[in-house]
Parts: structure tokens; C-alpha cells; sequence
């Protein structure tokens, strides 16, 4: 790959930049593509194992806690021993999960094989956030994340209609070879194309004591808890979409299964839209000020998707063109909180992107459930949506600075050209480590 020097870190050209979005926007959306491409096999999971619709639906949920706690043991592996040893571990053991949960004899079984598997695909994400930080910060960074979000939403669009038609021919089980042979692949991908960004000089020891207070120092910074739980509320949003909209659509609405794969890929498309909208705006805005209006923006749209589902305005056309604008600002919010938070924690990326990640997935494990406890129907699936949107309102306005007048400085809100890669802050993030005792390092 064609590389420059850009600010005392080796960085890709222009011509390389895509290969490397393609390349870690199929590690993070792996987690994704787990998820959604065995989302239309639920019900009759439910029916071959004998369980309940609650059970199966908690083989989704306990891959977000597995992912959740994995995330928080990769990251700080990651920094570490660097990116690609646990990405290759991750993805290896992945594939391992997926072929044992096509064996599964009952739904116990399956649920403890799908904790495990989110535990271990959770290191395609991480890596592939920390090394983004490694080579980024700022703008350029926000840019390349909205980027990312093209493939990471593109996979997933089309997960559910690839899921249902492997099983559909071959049954459920087969959903988890295919999910096998991804992990296969793109081990492989890994080990042919992707170097190191890590540098064996940055990396941090990992003893216990330092790992608990890299974590303690990131707890202790409201700022960064703040934004770092937002993409967390980000993803409980879809998440509540995603685990009501097929009893919503097809029980509700009388959709068939293909036709529900049709309204879910035109709601995906939303999440793409605006993420691609987001990288165009954060070269003439700072990502905080897009992300304050952009939140401010999915409240209101939000809003008007509980009166459309209270009023039946529309029916499911004004549904599909509510949850439409909902989703569609999702794409502009967590990408710039990521970055925000990531901002001044470049010597220990993989820890504060596993807290994120951590975060993201417990978070929307939490919340995604109330859905089918208030109902299952759209006006819980919307209520849901609804108090995750406040949830990110609210925090944004009380824990941090962004709606403050001139609370957020120029270089924390990180204008464009204020900062463009991951070695121009190098220097100043070194100092500001080697100014703090041994005890604050650790």
C-alpha cells in the first residue's frame, strides 16, 4: 500500500484510504452482520428448539453482553500487544463459536454459544476503531469513521434477506456456516493485507494494576463518559427498531417476510445516507457542532414519528417515512461522539474505544428489551426509540459543554484543519502522560 509521512506518523495516501475502509468496515460490521443475518430466523428457532419467543429473542441480547464484556478485555490487549494478534485471535475463535452454534442442541446451549460469540467478534470492532485513532484524530478522523459507516451499513442491509434465504433452502443452522466462512475470510483478509499500526514503542504494558487505571482515569472523565455513552444510546435506538420492527411489520402490519426485508433495507439506507451526508459536513464544520444539532434534529423527528404512530397517520407509509428520519439522523451522532471522546486518549485507544464499544453494546442490550415488556407493538417499539433519543439530548446538554457558549474550546471541538492526523497531537498527548505521576499512567 502506498503510504506518506503526514505530522510524524505513517499514514495512507489517498489511493490507500479505500482499501483501508473497506478493510476495517467489514471487521466492524461483523458484529452487525451476526446479528441481522440471523434475525429472520427467531421464530423458528423458537419452534425447532422448543422455547419461547422471549428465549430466542435472547440470543440476540446475549450476544450485545458478550460483546459488551469482551470489549473491555480486547481493548486493553489490544494496546497491549498490539492490533492484528487479538483481531486474528477474535476472528479465529469466532469462527469456532459459529460452527458450535450450528450444533447446539437446545436454546441454553445457544444462548451461552451466542455470549461467547459476541465476546469474540467484539474484537473486530474495537481493532477497528483503535486503528483509525492510531493513524487519525479530528476531522479527518470523524470523516473516515462516516466513511466506515458505508460498509458497516451496507453489510447489514442485506444480512436479513441473504439469513432468510440460507435458510430458507438449507434451515436455520446453515445461517451459522455462512457466518463461519465471513469470519474465514476475513481472518484471512487480516493476515494478507493489514499491517500493524500499533508500534511496538507505543505499546502499553498490561499488568492488572495499569489495566484497572487506564479504566479508572477514563471513568473519572465526565466528558468523556458523556460522549462515549452516546453512541451507546445511538445504537439502543436501532436496536429497539431492529428487535421490534419484524413483530411490528409482519404481526402488526401483515408484511410478509420479503416485504419486511424491503422496509428494513430502505430504513438502513437512512443510517448510510446521513453517515456519507456526515463526512461531507465535518470538512467545513467541527464534529461537535454537527453533533449538537444533529441530536436536536432526531428529537424533533422523533417526535413526530410518536405522533404518527398514535395517530395512525399514514399508516405504514407514514411509519416507514417516520422511523425513516429517525434512523436517518442517526448516522450524523455517533461517529462525532466517538471521535470527540477518542480525542485526547490516543496513547491508550484500544481502551477508551473498548469502553465505547462496552458501553454500546450494554447499553443497548438494556434498553432494547423494554420493547417487547411495554408491548411489542409500534408505539412501544417508537416510546423506546423515543426515550433513547432524550436520554442522548440530555446527556449532551448537562455532562458536557456542547450547547454552552464558548464551552467547548476551538481545539477540543476540533475545527477543521485544527487538527488533520493522529502525529500531530502525538507530541502533546505524550506530554501530557509524561506529566502525570506513575499512578495516574497506570
Amino acid at each position: 500500500m502506498s503510504m506518506t509521512k503526514t505530522g510524524g506518523r505513517t499514514a495512507p495516501s489517498r489511493r490507500s484510504s479505500i482499501k483501508w475502509i473497506l478493510m476495517l468496515g467489514a471487521l466492524a460490521a461483523l458484529p452487525a452482520i451476526t446479528t441481522d443475518m440471523y434475525l429472520p430466523s427467531l421464530p423458528v428457532v423458537a419452534e425447532d428448539l422448543d422455547t419461547t419467543q422471549a428465549a430466542a429473542q435472547f440470543t440476540m441480547s446475549g450476544m450485545l453482553i458478550g460483546a459488551g464484556v469482551g470489549q473491555l478485555v480486547i481493548g486493553p490487549f489490544s494496546d497491549r500487544f498490539g492490533r492484528r494478534l487479538p483481531l486474528l485471535i477474535g476472528i479465529s475463535l469466532h469462527v469456532v463459536t459459529s460452527l458450535l452454534c450450528s450444533l447446539t442442541p437446545d436454546i441454553g446451549t445457544l444462548i451461552g454459544l451466542r455470549v461467547c460469540q459476541g465476546f469474540f467478534n467484539a474484537a473486530a470492532s474495537v481493532v477497528a476503531i483503535a486503528v483509525i485513532r492510531d493513524r487519525f484524530v479530528g476531522s479527518d478522523a470523524a470523516r473516515l469513521l462516516s466513511r466506515l459507516m458505508l460498509v458497516i451499513g451496507v453489510a447489514p442491509l442485506f444480512a436479513p434477506t441473504v439469513g432468510q434465504a440460507i435458510a430458507g433452502v438449507w434451515q436455520w443452522r446453515a445461517v451459522f456456516y455462512a457466518l463461519a466462512l465471513i469470519g474465514l475470510f476475513l481472518v484471512l483478509i487480516v493476515w494478507r493485507f493489514m499491517p500493524e499500526s500499533l508500534p511496538r514503542e507505543q505499546r502499553r504494558p498490561g499488568n492488572p494494576h495499569r489495566v484497572a487505571g487506564n479504566y479508572a482515569s477514563l471513568l473519572r472523565d465526565r466528558h468523556f463518559m458523556a460522549l462515549a455513552v452516546i453512541p451507546g444510546l445511538g445504537l439502543a435506538v436501532i436496536m429497539s427498531y431492529v428487535v421490534g420492527s419484524p413483530f411490528v411489520f409482519q404481526d402488526q402490519y401483515g408484511l410478509s417476510q420479503g416485504q419486511f426485508a424491503v422496509v428494513f433495507a430502505i430504513n438502513g439506507a437512512a443510517i448510510v445516507g446521513s453517515a456519507q451526508l456526515n463526512a461531507a459536513l465535518v470538512r467545513r464544520a467541527a464534529p461537535i457542532r454537527v453533533l449538537r444539532v444533529a441530536v436536536i434534529v432526531q428529537m424533533g423527528c422523533a417526535l413526530i414519528l410518536l405522533a404518527i404512530v398514535l395517530t395512525g397517520f399514514g399508516g405504514i407509509v407514514g411509519l416507514v417515512a417516520g422511523l425513516w428520519l429517525v434512523l436517518g439522523t442517526q448516522g450524523m451522532i455517533p461517529a462525532n461522539a466517538s471521535v470527540l471522546a477518542l480525542h485526547n486518549y490516543g496513547h491508550m485507544a484500544g481502551t477508551a474505544a473498548a469502553v465505547i464499544g462496552a458501553l454500546q453494546s450494554g447499553v443497548a442490550g438494556l434498553v432494547s428489551p423494554f420493547v417487547g415488556l411495554l408491548g411489542g407493538d409500534s408505539v412501544a417499539m417508537v416510546c423506546v426509540m423515543l426515550a433513547a433519543v432524550s436520554l442522548t439530548l440530555l446527556v449532551l446538554a448537562t455532562a458536557t459543554p456542547a450547547y454552552r457558549k464558548g464551552g467547548w474550546r476551538e481545539r477540543d471541538g476540533m475545527e477543521p484543519g485544527a487538527t488533520t492526523t493522529a502525529g500531530e497531537t502525538e507530541e502533546r498527548e505524550a506530554e501530557q502522560v509524561e506529566a502525570q505521576g506513575p499512578d495516574q499512567r497506570g
